[in-house]
């Protein structure tokens, strides 16, 4: 399962991509999602973002946190990312039918920013035995509250020797972080037993792209 962001071409074609060069799953399935949508930023939106940090120095506050007059809150972007995988969640035990207490599912974030690259690894790290894989294409500044919900809320695990600034850090165009994310099912809801980050911000499967491709 693919799931996107609805706003931006960009990432529409990155999802169809995706799709289009994959190679280990059949019937993979596109989902256009509202509540992976960019953060809004109010009265900067559109605006280079020079323009954003100039708004967030005369306010007194680092462009990341600032919100213009307008804009979405830091909050208000975490509670739908929150709702987002509330649903996934329910749509994955529900369509897998898993008949045992523990779901295992593998989440990998493919979103487009720019930042540092971390240190490098397989493609197919830790997904051996995850039976349900769900790929999120959607925005840096979206993602970074993501990652963050599920480090700092959710107590993620992290790579042994890994930053907490690596880790918040905007990822890089195109690059790649994944979680592993273990589901029970509650009588009323699923319910996030485990969570594991494997890595974030990757972008090794770019070295060797030309530029057409």
């Amino acid at each position: 399962m693919v799931k996107r962001s609805t706003t931006e071409k960009s990432f529409c074609r990155t999802a169809e991509l995706i799709l289009k060069n994959n190679t280990h799953c059949s019937g993979m399935e596109m989902v256009l999602e509202p509540l992976l949508r960019e953060r809004g930023f109010g009265v900067a939106e559109g605006r280079h973002k020079e323009h954003l940090k100039n708004m967030a120095n005369a306010a007194g506050q680092s462009c990341r946190d600032y919100t213009p007059p307008g804009g979405e809150t830091l909050e208000q972007v975490k509670l739908r990312f929150k709702k987002f995988l509330k649903a996934l969640f329910k749509r994955m035990l529900d369509e897998h039918s898993f008949s045992g207490p523990d779901t295992s599912s593998g989440a990998a974030a493919a979103i487009t920013c720019g930042a540092d690259v971390p240190p490098g690894g397989s493609a197919n790290d830790s997904l051996h035995g995850v039976s349900v894989h769900a790929l999120v294409v959607s925005h840096g500044a979206y993602i970074r509250v993501a990652i963050r919900h599920l480090v700092e809320d959710l107590n993620c695990t992290l790579p042994a020797g890994v930053k907490i600034s690596q880790v918040f850090s905007p990822c890089p165009n195109t690059g790649i972080s994944r979680f592993i994310l273990t589901l029970s099912r509650s009588e009323s809801r699923p319910v996030l037993s485990a969570a594991r980050c494997v890595f974030t911000n990757r972008t090794e499967h770019l070295e060797n792209l030309t530029e057409a491709e």
